[in-house]
């Protein structure tokens, strides 16, 4: 069989797995591997098609991984904010920290205002950092 036969066949088999998994990164390495086709069609070294497909995978991964980061970093705001959640009790009131209900269950959440709460008054989210929800009196 011929060496780019194998290559075509690599990739093939790389973008079917692509279609199943939808991360883009087997698509990237499934094209470094026709490249490597590329190369091996052309009569090059075995070597040279392999130089040339991890060049192509390593750019092509690097470039979905700069597409994809901002996107997920900070492009699109948690669905959380603007929800309402119901002050429960302190836990250090000092700190501001509070239980709140939400999604019915409790949730640790840090109050941003100042001022007195009683049980049962409607807080609204403003943000979420990690699993505490930063929350304030005012809507968003």
């Amino acid at each position: 069989m011929d060496p780019y036969l194998i290559w075509v066949i690599a990739g093939i088999a790389l973008v079917i797995a692509e279609l199943a998994s939808g991360t883009f990164y087997l698509l990237v390495i499934a094209v470094a591997a026709f490249a490597g086709a590329g190369m091996a069609y052309f009569q090059q070294s075995f070597w040279l098609a392999a130089v040339v497909a991890a060049a192509v995978a390593a750019g092509g991964v690097i470039a979905v991984n700069r597409y994809r980061t901002p996107r997920a970093a900070g492009g699109s705001a948690s669905l959380d904010v603007g929800q309402t959640v119901v002050f429960e009790s302190w836990v250090s009131e000092g700190e501001r920290m509070a239980r709140v209900r939400y999604r019915n269950s409790n949730w640790d959440a840090r109050v941003i205002d100042t001022g007195a709460l009683e049980t049962g008054h409607v807080l609204h989210i403003r943000s979420v950092q990690g699993n505490t929800l930063q929350v304030s009196v005012t809507a968003v």
